[in-house]
């Protein structure tokens, strides 16, 4: 340039650059909605596989969710999910009899701050099934707001049949604003009609208030598996029942914490037999720093052939686990997470 209008921090090169590769440029839009849009499938592909184990399109019948819309659906010959008729938000997955073998995936993503949302979903099972039931929400806030997930899952199993249905939460975001996760998971269990349930959070979720009740008919398994980490301000409440009316119905609860920090944690369990039955109610928690747990594990027997157990534990993690860990190479921060992840696992 010449002497008169040159600058010294300008070239071609820098010229260039802000006029046509910045979000100020010509081609500003497109670069930003380019770059936004890989964000926010990265974000999307991470959430799903944290909570759905998904790291491509589900196999299978499945149902996403994301901030309160649907964003895929697909059912199989065997396996239907049509959306609500009766004016609530959610869906109804139907399963033909005698279906074995297949999985049905219905993660839910929360990616926007502010966001708060109530949803019911219904699952008939026939008679003589064996199905996986996939679900799970993540949220990502990075604002200020809180976000906020409610659901009611409602199980109607058929005869003789069985549904392992796993739920992860997950929370993650940079942000001021809080997550909020408030699942409530009803199960209805027809004679020899079984369910494992398998719940997991471990990290980013700020308060939840979990519900859980099983009914079991005659000769129906209820078996429901816990694990929960909480730390810093977290909050955590678990109230769980177990009804066992029928027969020979077998019902048991296996819950496994940790609290860190300054994070609270209150556990409910109750199992009740109105016949015939066994319960086992087992409560394990590990405690650290200035956290507080609360473990209220309960047993009601209304048959004089009702046998039930409850078993509870609150303690810290061992001293001379950690100083055996650390004398095979591993420093206290190492060998009190190996401790953390084997005892949750």
């Amino acid at each position: 340039m010449p002497n008169a209008i040159r600058h010294p921090g300008a070239s071609l090169t820098k010229i260039f650059t802000f006029s046509a590769l910045t979000t100020e440029s010509i081609f500003g839009t497109c670069i930003d909605c380019c770059v936004t849009f890989i964000f926010l499938f990265v974000l999307y592909a991470k959430l799903l596989e944290k909570i759905a184990d998904l790291t491509g399109k589900p196999v299978g019948a499945f149902n996403i969710r994301k901030d309160c819309g649907c964003d895929g659906r697909q059912s199989t010959e065997n396996i239907e999910i049509t959306g609500k008729t009766d004016g609530k938000s959610g869906i109804d997955i139907r399963v033909k009899d005698g279906t074995k073998g297949e999985q049905c995936h219905i993660p839910v993503i929360i990616s926007k701050t502010g966001l708060s949302e109530m949803v019911y979903n219904d699952f008939y099972i026939g008679e003589d099934c064996d199905v996986d039931i996939v679900a799970g929400c993540g949220i990502h806030n990075s604002g200020c707001d809180e976000s906020r997930h409610d659901g009611v899952h409602t199980f109607y199993v058929g005869k003789n049949s069985h549904v392992h249905y796993s739920e992860k939460h997950y929370g993650e975001g940079d942000g001021n604003g809080k997550n909020v996760m408030n699942p409530q998971t009803i199960v209805y269990l027809e004679e020899g009609a079984s369910i494992q349930m398998d719940t997991v959070q471990i990290r980013g979720i700020d308060s939840t208030k979990r519900y859980t009740k099983i009914v079991c008919g005659k000769d129906a398994e209820g078996v429901v598996t816990e694990r929960l980490l909480t730390h810093g301000h977290q909050e955590a409440t678990s109230d769980m029942e177990i009804v066992l009316d029928g027969e020979n119905s077998r019902g048991r609860v296996i819950s496994r914490s940790v609290a860190q920090d300054e994070s609270s944690q209150l556990f409910y369990p109750r199992m009740v037999g109105n016949a015939k039955c066994f319960g086992h109610v087992q409560c394990d928690s590990i405690i650290m720093g200035s956290a507080k747990i609360r473990s209220i594990p309960e047993i009601a027997a209304n048959s004089t052939d009702a046998q039930l157990i409850h078993e509870a534990a609150i303690g810290k993690i061992a001293g001379d686990q950690l100083l055996k860990l650390q004398t095979l190479g591993l420093t206290a921060e190492e060998a009190e997470d190996t401790i953390l992840k084997g005892f949750l696992a």
